[in-house]
């Protein structure tokens, strides 16, 4: 199985085997520290539009590992501002970095970036698109929790809040369907998970329950994936106090809860978990970030030939 040169674009490119390689190579690094792994590496983190834990983890990993780091965090500061087309961007950054990590407010970027890049490309997000590496740290959460996912035992994995436009979401529900998984959907009207989305969870075998409410998603699930409401998406900021009360978990919520439930975030969170659920066993979200290091460690040694992908 090889990785080598290979774009991370959409998870939607990788088979269950090449997942499960992927989860293997991100296990090891989080057990077995490798300092010198990317050292004679270069990696450009061209990030067109804010962020916090995806730049900032590729970052550190790769600092973790020995190599080096350039980019931007702005596209106020590339030459983007003065017009430059995107594939001239990419064309230009590939002459400095032996991989290239990327985050574009539209939609069908990184597809764009990596069909004209020699380099591997690993998309940091696009619009309400994809987020693979996002989603590689959720399911090596998921796992590392409840290793019955990866023995073919089913688990009921709730996501609540903006459906519609998380990308986050829409990444996770695909790779899901390589598992034995029960979704559990719960959120506002008119944020709902789209339809093709649902069309291509119940072909790939998945169960999939509509929900009344939180509470309901509380009492069920093995893991509940919460997202925050897109203030933006709500022409009436009434309704959207409204609603955004009605989305939020608070540690009397999870009385009722499993003992094993565990709640995670992609973050930031706005509102949507209250801070009391953080001293609760049920909370899960940082631990979920911090494990975007050995994940995102993983991706890169794989795509640049650093790292062997074991079968």
């Amino acid at each position: 199985m090889n990785f080598h040169g290979r774009h991370i674009i959409s998870i939607a490119d990788f088979n269950r085997a090449e997942i499960l390689a992927v989860l293997r190579a991100s296990r090891e690094l989080a057990e077995r520290p490798r300092p010198e792994l990317l050292a004679k590496r270069q990696m450009a983190t061209l990030f067109f539009e804010p962020s916090t834990r995806t730049r900032l983890s590729f970052e550190a990993a790769m600092h973790r590992c020995g190599g080096q780091v350039i980019g931007f965090s702005d596209a106020a500061s590339s030459s983007t501002k003065k017009g430059e087309s995107l594939a001239d961007t990419i064309r230009m950054v590939e002459q400095y970095a032996d991989v290239i990590v990327m985050r574009h407010p539209r939609d069908g970027s990184a597809r764009l970036a990596s069909s004209v890049s020699r380099v591997p490309v690993i998309n940091g997000g696009d619009g309400a698109n994809q987020h693979p590496s996002q989603t590689f740290l959720d399911l090596f959460t998921i796992a590392s929790l409840f290793p019955q996912l990866e023995r073919g035992e089913e688990l009921k994995i709730a996501f609540a809040g903006d459906l519609k436009y998380g990308r986050t979401v829409h990444s996770l529900v695909t790779a899901l369907g390589h598992f034995r998984v029960r979704l559990l959907l719960v959120a506002p009207d008119g944020l709902e998970l789209p339809e093709h989305y649902l069309t291509e969870a119940r072909a790939a075998g998945l169960e999939v329950d509509i929900l009344p409410s939180l509470q309901d998603a509380v009492n069920q699930a093995d893991v509940l994936y919460m997202t925050r409401l897109q203030e933006e998406r709500f022409p009436d900021p009434l309704e959207f106090d409204h609603i955004k009360a009605t989305y939020r978990i608070t540690a009397a919520m999870l009385r009722s809860a499993r003992p094993e439930l565990r709640i995670l975030h992609p973050l930031p969170r706005v509102g949507e978990i209250a801070p009391d659920v953080d001293a609760t066993p049920h909370a899960h979200y940082f631990q979920q970030a911090g494990n975007g290091i050995p994940v995102r460690q993983a991706l890169v040694g794989l795509v640049t030939g650093s790292l062997e992908a074991k079968s």
